[in-house]
């Protein structure tokens, strides 16, 4: 069974071109168009990845998600990866040892599909 990775995130077309990506890669994609039904197909579904948003229906949607699935100890470990224009809207520079979000990579759109599979093979491992 492949590795799957839910997209949350309300930029229909992004979504759709992460999928093309991401399935030539071999990964199944499942998506939400927003936090509250993401955190519900994380429950559900347990992905291994999550790719996540951060400004959807508030400014700050997707920082309140990833908090809210790390607090939950059954999905707290699923690696995160936030790709977000927040740095390019507000001037917000994250760093990795931030306590808030925390989620396990920060990264800014527009970003190469290369990058990004670099990034998902780095917590899931090349051979999926």
């Amino acid at each position: 069974m492949p590795p799957k990775i839910l997209v949350i995130d309300d930029d229909i077309d992004l979504v759709e071109v992460l999928r093309i990506v991401l399935e030539s890669h071999g990964y199944e994609v499942i998506d939400a168009q927003d936090g509250d039904r993401g955190y519900l197909l994380t429950e559900r579904e347990k992905p291994d990845l999550i790719i996540l948003d951060v400004m959807m229906r508030t400014e700050d949607e997707g920082f309140y998600i990833a908090e809210k699935i790390r607090s939950q100890p059954d999905i707290a470990k699923i690696p995160i990866i936030m790709l977000t224009a927040v740095c390019q809207q507000t001037g917000y520079q994250y760093k990795i040892n931030d306590d808030i979000p925390p989620v396990d990579e920060f990264i800014e759109k527009p970003v190469m599909p290369d990058t990004l599979v670099k990034l998902i093979e780095k917590y899931l491992g090349k051979n999926n």
